[in-house]
């Protein structure tokens, strides 16, 4: 049986590219989430009115990669003491948020995210832990962007750690 985790770590190819390296994920789709806009467009998001932020989705297999796992390559992956940026990417989507799907998922995320406060971000983490709500689907040109296209890591290294 699969899970989901959503992650928000900036923009979201760079993000869907990483992750879609790592073993035991078997689908990621790029959207966005956590705001108040209903089917919102890419550039309604970007005119920061939505509340939204952009998110991978991933689909994995618990038996080949565990959600611990995936919260690890998620704070790996972004500086997540960055507040609503990432990179050259400026504005409230760009933010770094989990999206928790159940009580589990929250406390995981959240033990991680308090150990690496502790050992090796001083205190100055602003990922938020959200409940996962509606997540409404990125506009296909931006699903597998950088797989397309060549371009788009963003700020995200080219291959999980």
């Amino acid at each position: 049986m699969t899970q989901t985790a959503i992650f928000a770590a900036g923009c979201f190819w760079g993000v869907q590219y990483y992750f879609d390296q790592v073993p035991g994920v078997l689908e990621t789709k790029v959207g966005y989430i956590g705001g108040h806009t209903k089917n919102p467009t890419y550039e309604q998001v970007c005119s920061h009115t939505t509340g939204h932020a952009e998110v991978t989705k991933i689909i994995f297999d618990p038996k080949n990669v565990n959600y611990e796992t995936l919260v690890k390559h998620f704070f790996r992956m972004h500086d997540p003491t960055q507040l609503n940026r990432q990179g050259p990417d400026v504005g409230d989507q760009y933010r770094s948020a989990i999206f928790y799907t159940d009580k589990r998922q929250k406390e995981a995320a959240k033990k991680i995210l308090d150990e690496l406060n502790k050992t090796q971000f001083d205190g100055q983490i602003v990922t938020t832990l959200e409940p996962a709500k509606k997540i409404w689907p990125a506009e296909e040109y931006h699903q597998k962007y950088t797989e397309k296209t060549g371009l788009g890591m963003c700020h995200v290294p080219y291959t999980p750690v």
